[in-house]
Parts: C-alpha cells; sequence; structure tokens
C-alpha cells in the first residue's frame, strides 16, 4: 500500500498517531480482551452436548446457542457500531466490556433456555462492536506503518481462543461443569473490564463524522467488494474444515482421539497466519487476499488428491489455517482504507462477512455430501475458493485517493 494511503487510512479512522508510554500494555488488553470473547463465544460448541442435558432440550436446540452468537456478531456488531460512531472508542470498550460480563453471568446462574439464547445475541452484538473499537484502537497507539500488525494482535486473540481457549475449555467443563465453565470466562471478563478501564486511552470520533455520512463510506461498493473476497475465502475453508472429522476417517482412515490433533493443528495455523498475517498486510494487503485465496485453493487441491495420507492430510489442513486466516489483517487493512472516513464503523464489518462465509460453507458442504461421498465438501471449497482468488484479483486494484493536501507518512519500517 502506498504512503498516501496509509497517511489517508489513519486519519479516516482518526487514529492519528500519538505517541503513548505503554503501546504494548494498550495491545495486550485488547488481545486478552479479543481471546476471552472468543472463548466465550467457542464454549458452547465444546460442551454442547453438556449444556443440551442439562437445559433438557434438543441437540439441536443447543445448537442454536451457537447461531445466536453468530447472528448477534454479524448482524448486532455493524449496528451498534451504527448506532455508536459518535462515542469514543475507549467508552465503547469499557461498555461491551461490562455488558459481555453480565450477558455470560446469565448462563452461568440460571438454567432458562430462552435467556441463554437471548444472552448469547448479546454477547455476539457487544463483540462485534468491541471489535470495531478494539482496531480503531489498536491502529492509534502504533505508528501507520505498524497498522496492520496492531490489528492482526486483535485478531489473533480471536484465533487462540479456537486453538487454546476450546480445547481447554472443554476440558474445565468436563471437570467442573459447563456453568463452571462459564463462570471462568466472567472472572476473566471482569479483570479485562478493570484493564480496559484503567489501561486504555482517550480515542475520540472526528469532530463532524456522523453516523448516516459514515454508512454511506463504509457500505460503497469498493468496500463491500472486498468483503465478498473474505466471504468467499472463509466459505472455501469450512465447506471442508466442517466435516473435517468425517473426511479424515473416510479418506485417510483416521478417527478417534487422533483427529483431536488435526483439529489442534488447524487452531495452531490459524492463529499463527492471523498474527505474521499482519506483517503482510503493512507491505501489501490486497496482494495478501490474492495470495490467500490461491494457499487455500492450493490446500483444498491437495486434500482432494493426497487426502488418503495422513501427512499430506495434515499438511493440507495446515495450509488451509495459515494461509487462509492470515488474510483477515490485510481484510481489515483493505476495508478501513477504503472505506475512508466511514472506517471505524466499517471496522466491524470484516468480522461480519467471515461469520457469513463460515455459514454458508459449512452449508455448501453440507449440501455437497448430500450428494454424494463426504468428499464433495472438498470439491465445493475448491470451486469457491477459485472464485475468491477471482474477486480478490478483480478488487486489487481498489483505491481511494486521499486528499492532496495529505501529508505522507514515511515508512520507517516493512518487516
Amino acid at each position: 500500500m502506498c504512503n498516501t494511503a496509509i497517511a489517508h487510512y489513519g486519519r479516516a479512522t482518526m487514529t492519528r498517531y500519538t505517541k503513548i508510554r505503554h503501546p504494548r500494555a494498550v495491545l495486550a488488553v485488547l488481545f486478552a480482551g479479543a481471546f476471552t470473547m472468543g472463548c466465550a463465544e467457542m464454549l458452547v460448541v465444546g460442551m454442547i452436548d453438556l449444556i443440551a442435558v442439562d437445559l433438557s432440550v434438543p441437540l439441536a436446540d443447543a445448537g442454536g446457542l451457537v447461531t445466536a452468537n453468530a447472528l448477534g456478531l454479524a448482524v448486532g456488531g455493524p449496528i451498534l457500531a451504527f448506532l455508536c460512531t459518535r462515542f469514543d472508542r475507549r467508552h465503547l470498550l469499557i461498555v461491551s466490556s461490562a455488558v459481555f460480563f453480565a450477558a455470560n453471568l446469565l448462563p452461568a446462574l440460571f438454567a432458562d433456555y430462552p435467556v441463554f439464547l437471548i444472552a448469547r445475541v448479546v454477547i455476539g452484538a457487544v463483540q462485534g462492536l468491541f471489535i470495531a473499537a478494539a482496531m480503531v484502537t489498536a491502529t492509534s497507539v502504533v505508528a501507520p506503518e505498524r497498522s496492520g500488525r496492531a490489528m492482526s494482535i486483535v485478531i489473533s486473540g480471536f484465533a487462540t481462543a479456537s486453538a487454546l481457549g476450546l480445547p481447554l475449555g472443554t476440558l474445565l467443563g468436563q471437570a467442573i461443569g459447563w456453568r463452571g465453565a462459564f463462570f471462568a470466562v466472567v472472572i476473566a471478563a471482569a479483570m479485562i473490564l478493570v484493564l480496559v478501564t484503567i489501561l486504555l486511552p482517550s480515542v475520540p470520533t472526528e469532530a463532524g463524522s456522523g453516523a448516516v455520512g459514515q454508512a454511506r463510506h463504509a457500505f460503497a461498493p469498493r468496500v463491500i467488494a472486498v468483503l465478498s473476497v473474505s466471504f468467499l475465502t472463509f466459505a472455501a475453508m469450512l465447506a471442508a474444515i466442517t466435516y473435517l472429522v468425517p473426511l479424515l476417517s473416510e479418506s485417510a482412515g483416521v478417527d478417534g482421539p487422533v483427529v483431536t490433533v488435526y483439529l489442534l493443528l488447524y487452531g495452531v495455523a490459524t492463529t499463527v497466519g492471523s498474527f505474521i498475517g499482519g506483517r503482510f498486510a503493512d507491505v501489501n494487503a490486497a496482494r495478501m487476499l490474492i495470495i490467500g485465496a490461491v494457499g487455500v485453493a492450493a490446500s483444498l487441491v491437495l486434500m482432494l488428491v493426497g487426502g488418503g495420507n495422513p501427512w499430506i492430510a495434515a499438511l493440507a489442513v495446515l495450509g488451509i489455517g495459515l494461509l487462509g486466516m492470515g488474510t483477515t489483517p490485510s481484510l481489515q487493512h483493505r476495508v478501513g482504507d477504503l472505506a475512508g472516513q466511514g472506517a471505524p464503523l466499517a471496522a466491524s464489518l470484516p468480522a461480519s462477512a467471515v461469520n457469513a462465509g463460515i455459514a454458508f460453507g459449512a452449508f455448501a458442504g453440507g449440501a455437497a455430501i448430500d450428494g454424494g461421498s463426504v468428499t464433495f465438501a472438498v470439491v465445493a471449497g475448491i470451486v469457491l475458493a477459485i472464485v475468491a482468488i477471482g474477486a480478490a484479483w478483480a478488487t486489487s486494484g481498489l483505491r481511494v485517493t486521499a486528499p492532496a493536501s495529505a501529508p505522507l507518512t514515511s515508512r520507517a519500517s516493512e518487516l
């Protein structure tokens, strides 16, 4: 990305770099907040059977708790970000952390399924608001040429929750019950709320930057076009990964406890990808979206052709997680850049696009399996990945020209 675009991004998100005393502490708090929220999101997945039995509901209804969280994030997050555009990002992070704490306390205390369902929608919505405010705050405490890396820290918090928080939370739930696991999240949320209140700096919204004006820029066709790249990339990934367990069993003869190793490998790959992806976002975010889509397509082809070998299957899983999740900082970077002065609102949209892609990918993979072998899910993923490559290439030239008066920001470091 050119110097002018980087300077424009810094102004558009109202994050004119101001040197503060402890930027690493700020980024650490944002990472911890993202990790805690990610753990709460994934806990239900690992304890769904325990929850279904305890609440005396069918397993499908317990699965609805996962859907509720995803819908809250995908729809409620942008809505809250729109309604709160005029507020200081620090205040939004405090409020979202406080609501997150209270909403997770409900399922830990009450045995009412409808209350739990509503709480999950609220949790997802404030998680989306937290993401948007955290992205703007993260880029406000670093130099413009390091904004991609700052955003990757927030993103990697959620990725780490999937890689480590999910299995740890599942073990905790099995040891002390699913309510005990949620109490652990509540305790962590309380600590995050204290740290957010004490350590995070004020990041006010630029005067004259109204919600409607931001929405016009945030939902511009160029922004939607780039969001479609991530939607397609994650749909391709999840078309196959959702059905990884039966796929490994049918193709490679891998089942039982060994499957957990593959799931852990995928989780670690997404964590590493989200972290190192920030460096590539700072260099050329548009190119990284293309590389990621190509990498996912190649990994899926490898799984289709050589998935009968457990080692090749492991390599394919590693590539899908590493290259797919490695695009997320670049997506956040591109969306913020292309949204211009609507970037604070647009910061909530990548998470919505990713969650929508995950949902569609799982559906597409399932529909493909209905037509025959479980390997058809991989074929569906390959088709989606090829479309993602085309979309990434087609949108790579999109730019927003900064005002002539914009100062050029010197790039002190590349990697």
